[in-house]
């Protein structure tokens, strides 16, 4: 098992935005005892959308951990060739609604990669905290309890967290679920953006509207690839009523 973090040899600058971000080769990974992903094989465009679909249970959230480094790979290649580590979002209900963090708190908390979680943070860091507030709309809830937000509030403020980090790869596990329309609008309109400002973004979905709007798609069923490519070509109705038995 081999996993990679490359600066690329300098080079100009259309050549290095043709090169994937990720590169993955037969990658497997897993629990303890439980076998998740089997034998992927796969690139990340970067400067790009790429939506990962699938049932529950076909790995999407295993792949996100094993591109985040938060799942350690079992086996295969994993290759990232940006200069900076991922900057991973987990669904909302792995934050606790109790934890007593407002919202600023937790945006903040991006800036412990850097800084340290017990360290002052500079003031650098409480611009790029500001900056990813109101980027997402959301300085005038800062000091909000992060139990009390809506759904879409919530969401908004852990993507923030995640642009703190200042990453160039961003990876969201279900951004949108649960949220209403206006909501679910509302941040892909801000992933469109961020792809155009220099970020790749990885989501794990189950919206095909929006796995419909990405520029990549990687098909997960029983933690093995059943598709990649343009969603155009991946997400057809043959591939879906094979995956899920029914639309």
């Amino acid at each position: 098992m081999k996993i990679m973090f490359k600066t690329p040899v300098p080079s100009p600058t259309t050549t290095r935005e043709r090169a994937p971000r990720v590169r993955f080769t037969a990658l497997c990974a897993g629990y303890p005892g439980r076998p998740v992903l089997h034998q992927l094989t796969a690139e990340i465009p970067r400067l790009a959308t790429t939506a990962l679909v699938g049932p529950n249970g076909s790995g999407k959230s295993t792949l996100l951990g094993a591109l985040a480094g938060v799942i350690r790979p079992t086996s295969g290649e994993l290759l990232h060739t940006g200069d900076l580590p991922p900057a991973f979002v987990p669904q909302r209900g792995a934050v606790g609604d109790t934890l007593p963090l407002t919202v600023r708190q937790t945006v903040q908390m991006g800036r412990w990669g850097r800084r340290g979680p017990w360290r002052r943070l500079t003031r650098r860091d409480h611009a790029t905290v500001d900056a990813a507030l109101d980027r997402l709309g959301i300085g005038d809830l800062a000091a909000r309890q992060l139990g009390e937000l809506s759904g879409g509030q919530r969401q908004r403020a852990l993507i923030a967290q995640g642009l703190a980090q200042e990453s160039d790869l961003l990876l969201l596990d279900e951004p949108t679920t649960g949220l209403d329309p206006e909501a679910r609008e509302r941040i892909g309109a801000l992933l469109t953006t961020l792809v155009a400002d220099g970020v790749t973004v990885v989501q794990a979905t189950h919206d095909l509207r929006a796995a419909r709007a990405a520029d990549a798609c990687l098909l997960l069923h029983d933690g093995r690839l059943a598709g990649q490519g343009h969603p155009g070509q991946v997400l057809t109705t043959a591939a879906l009523a094979q995956l899920w038995h029914t639309l």
